[in-house]
């Protein structure tokens, strides 16, 4: 282990308070002649720059005072980087701030109110530039309060340009190896602010809404692919459950799992499919008998069948899902490529719209 041999004497101004702290008054002089003597820089720069520690620092984001939990963050890593220092290594301390996001947005948008209306988004993300680069101004001085040494001077910003330069060469290098995909996938919008939400930010509250049971039933020409039926003529539904009957209209495909075993039941002089693990659930949650099963089915041998939506012009086809189970329901699901994550890539598996 290398050991540190730089020493300097630091005078600090004297207090009319001998006998006490008196910190609120001495912590800043204190502060100062670490700065005037350039302390962080001096136990950086006595190290072998061969010898290095990296501790790429999380930026917090620079939208408000700072609390208890950036003290934590802030003061845990000063203390491993001059602990590294004094072990010979060369630990630099670059410290960031994260400036865009809706943290900041919605500081602004609160703050302009009913102005925000008449103003471009390039008036508005100017708004939230001078909000952020308030922020950070604010937090770096009460983190140099905390006593932390860093590099407070040359900080990384996400706003300023060169970062920004350095995300676009990184992702060109990422386009130019061949491994750059581009799609779509739902995410999480406020209509209030008209913004993304990323999923850490969505907060949830206990709701109660109607779950439905609904009948698809299957077209007449892909009815007559289901062979040696009691009656053929009799008419064929495949019975989904939901608790978002909301988004229904968006809805493109049933999904089942292509493990588990359908039977077809009669029920009202109809038929019906519906999995067999959940016929007795079912049945005491609607209330009606089933008779059977006729028949039964994998989940995979119905793939492709075409039922008709309930209330759209449109086809509604059989898709088979491993997000399908046998907790609830009738392990016939609902699915709108449009409104949800699991429905979203089933419907990429089978070319399937994103309807919204």
């Amino acid at each position: 282990m290398a050991t540190n041999t730089y020493k300097e004497t630091i005078n600090l101004p004297k207090t009319d308070f001998p006998m006490k702290g008196n910190l609120p008054q001495t912590e800043p002089h204190m502060i100062k002649a670490w700065e005037a003597n350039k302390i962080y820089e001096k136990m950086v720069s006595q190290n072998d720059p061969a010898n290095k520690f990296v501790m790429p620092d999380g930026p917090p984001y620079a939208n408000g005072n700072i609390h208890v939990g950036h003290v934590l963050n802030k003061v845990l890593k000063d203390i491993i980087i001059k602990y590294k220092n004094m072990c010979g290594q060369r630990a630099a301390f670059i410290p960031g701030w994260d400036c865009h996001g809706l943290p900041i947005e919605l500081k602004v948008t609160k703050r302009l109110g009913s102005k925000g209306k008449e103003m471009s988004p390039q008036q508005i993300r100017q708004e939230c530039r001078k909000e952020a680069l308030k922020w950070v101004d604010t937090q770096r001085e009460q983190f140099i309060r905390l006593g932390i040494l860093a590099q407070w001077d040359k900080p990384y910003l996400t706003l300023s340009p060169d970062y920004e330069a350095a995300e676009i060469r990184v992702l060109a290098k990422i386009q130019k190896n061949g491994i750059l995909y581009r799609g779509e996938k739902p995410v999480y919008w406020c209509t209030k602010l008209q913004t993304a939400l990323a999923a850490a930010e969505v907060e949830y509250h206990d709701h109660t809404s109607p779950s439905i049971f609904v009948k698809f039933f299957l077209k007449p020409e892909d009815q007559q692919k289901i062979k040696n039926l009691p009656d053929p003529q009799k008419p064929l539904a495949f019975v989904i459950w939901t608790t978002t009957p909301w988004t229904l209209p968006a809805n493109l495909a049933i999904a089942l799992h292509p493990q588990f075993s359908y039977g077809l039941y009669e029920a009202n002089s109809e038929y019906w499919i519906i999995a067999k693990d959940l016929k007795e659930s079912f049945e005491k949650e609607t209330g009606v008998s089933l008779k059977g099963p006729f028949k039964e089915f994998k989940g995979k041998e119905l793939e492709g069948l075409k039922t008709q939506h309930p209330f759209m012009q449109r086809d509604s086809i059989i898709v088979l899902g491993e997000h399908v189970t046998l907790d609830a329901g009738t392990g016939c699901v609902h699915t709108a490529p449009g409104h949800g994550l699991e429905d979203y890539q089933v419907g990429l598996k089978y070319n399937l719209p994103t309807l919204s």
